[in-house]
């Protein structure tokens, strides 16, 4: 069964199995994280009027410079440029994020330790911090030496199962379950006397691809080994996925983006013809205890940054918290060391994080601001920008939306943003494929990320690199890997004379 063009086709999976308490109504599916205000007639005329796409080339447009509204922060050139709180806060606003900022940068220690606040770490773990993974709020690394343990970079691992009850009713749920001993992911850090899950290994073979007027493009076919093992093999239906950490600004801008107006672009059967039919992923929310719209994480597998942020605290540093109490994080019970090892669980805090620290992590993974562009009127900047349009690349990276008036959040509430990204689910060709399912993403779709702040992810991170797993090395290899719903618009890049191929990556150095 296939999702329809816009909320109603919440209607056509409402009859769950029997017994399935599932409500997949379109309120149901709504925004139950945030605190919507209505809009009124005038408002929605409003916005489709600012968020239609453009025609005109020969100008940059309105509000063009400020691609987080009034949130929008100066364009920094040091590698400061991603670690700034949204322009928009109040002076109490910012006293909160930077109590935030100390506990994403705070480095965890084993248990027992006379710093109980800051105790509890693993025992198996990915990063001692979230900034260890979201190196200077940007993205991660690479590992290039075979002896390096990357704290930014994993593998995901799953193996097929039925879907869960409560997503039973979604016919084309597809169902994965964690690995019985490595569990969700593979922890290549331990302390001593537990042995780590692995070591991964990342090697690269070439793939020449023509460019019309100049040299081929030389990308990197990535492979990836989970080595040394260390709890013997993997299950014999195991699916590895590799991640590399994505940056954190905006995201509270994302999250307030309204559930319809993400809908209102999936287009499951190209009733439009353009071919592209972005897709709903739908995963089950701890926090909420309902079906939501994932719009965070690769493959948009989670639905808020409070959840988002929980899970990557038991995932990838063993944190329990109140969503995920876990003192052992993702150890399973086949791990024995693991499970029995000292945690800092049972003191004033209750787990390891409590609810007020982790509101505070989350009220900072909000606000991390948005840089403003750079060199929006340059005549190469705006060819680009036409080559951008005019080759299909906005029917999935879409520039504008309009965030939900909010009654508890007037630093995220109606705001004109360009996050370049419909938040949806495209099949990417064989090439990006991870063949490892997530709810309702299949081994070939991913999310749409945004593009906002991408033309300064060397500048905050010179060993950054692109897409999931970090394979291109540049911005035009990144687009030249794109296959599937965007292979035409990939040849259409190849073709391009080579002035209008640098205008297309100027365009995208100033987002």
């Amino acid at each position: 069964m296939r999702l329809k063009s816009n909320l109603l086709w919440a209607a056509a999976f409402a009859a769950a199995t029997p017994g399935a308490a599932l409500d997949l109504s379109p309120l149901a599916l709504g925004d139950p994280h945030l605190k919507t205000l209505p809009r009124s007639s005038e408002d929605q005329a409003r916005i489709t009027e600012v968020t239609r796409a453009t025609g005109d080339f020969s100008r940059s447009e309105a509000f063009e410079a400020r691609p987080a509204g009034r949130a929008t922060v100066r364009a920094r050139s040091d590698d400061e440029a991603f670690s700034h709180h949204s322009a928009n806060l109040s002076f109490e606003q910012e006293l909160e994020f930077k109590l935030g900022n100390g506990l994403f940068k705070k480095i965890w220690v084993f248990s027992p330790a006379s710093t109980r606040a800051s105790d509890g770490l693993g025992p198996l773990y990915n990063a001692r911090s979230c900034q260890r993974c979201h190196v200077k709020d940007g993205r991660g690394e690479v590992p290039e030496d075979p002896d390096y343990r990357s704290a930014s970079m994993f593998l995901r691992i799953s193996i097929p199962a039925p879907a869960p009850k409560e997503m039973q009713a979604i016919e084309d749920y597809l169902g994965t379950a964690p690995d019985p001993v490595y569990g969700g992911q593979l922890q290549d850090f331990s302390p001593p006397g537990i042995a780590p899950e692995y070591r991964l290994r990342v090697s690269y073979s070439p793939l020449t691809v023509p460019l019309k007027g100049e040299a081929p493009a030389t990308l990197r076919v990535p492979s990836y080994e989970a080595a040394e093992l260390g709890y013997g093999p993997l299950h014999e239906g195991a699916m590895l996925s590799p991640r590399i950490a994505p940056p954190m600004i905006g995201l509270g801008l994302l999250e307030a983006i309204s559930a319809k107006d993400i809908l209102a672009n999936v287009d499951e059967q190209d009733n439009n013809g353009d071919g592209i039919s972005g897709r709903a992923n739908l995963t089950w929310s701890q926090e909420f205890d309902q079906v939501m719209l994932g719009r965070f994480g690769h493959k948009a597998g989670m639905p808020t940054l409070h959840e988002q942020s929980a899970a990557a605290f038991s995932g990838d540093i063993g944190i329990s918290t109140p969503l995920f109490p876990s003192a052992a994080g993702d150890c399973t019970a086949a791990q024995v060391a693991c499970q029995s090892a000292p945690h800092g669980d049972g003191d004033i805090r209750g787990t390891e994080i409590d609810q007020a620290n982790m509101d505070l992590v989350t009220f900072y993974s909000r606000n991390l601001g948005v840089p403003a562009r750079r060199n929006i009127d340059d005549p190469e900047v705006l060819r680009g920008k036409e080559i951008f349009y005019a080759g299909g690349c906005i029917s999935c990276h879409t520039p504008k939306f309009v965030t939900q008036r909010l009654a508890d959040r007037p630093e995220n509430s109606f705001q004109l943003i360009w996050p370049y990204s419909d938040l949806l689910l495209h099949d990417m060709g064989e090439g990006l494929a991870d063949n490892r399912p997530e709810g309702r993403a299949t081994g070939r779709e991913w999310r749409t990320p945004p593009l906002w702040g991408i033309g300064l992810t060397k500048q905050v991170n010179p060993r950054a690199t692109y897409l999931h797993d970090g394979r291109a090395r540049t911005l035009l290899e990144a687009i030249l890997w794109h296959g599937g719903e965007a292979e035409a618009a990939r040849n259409r890049v190849t073709e391009l004379d080579p002035a209008d191929r640098r205008a297309l990556i100027r365009f995208l150095e100033s987002l």
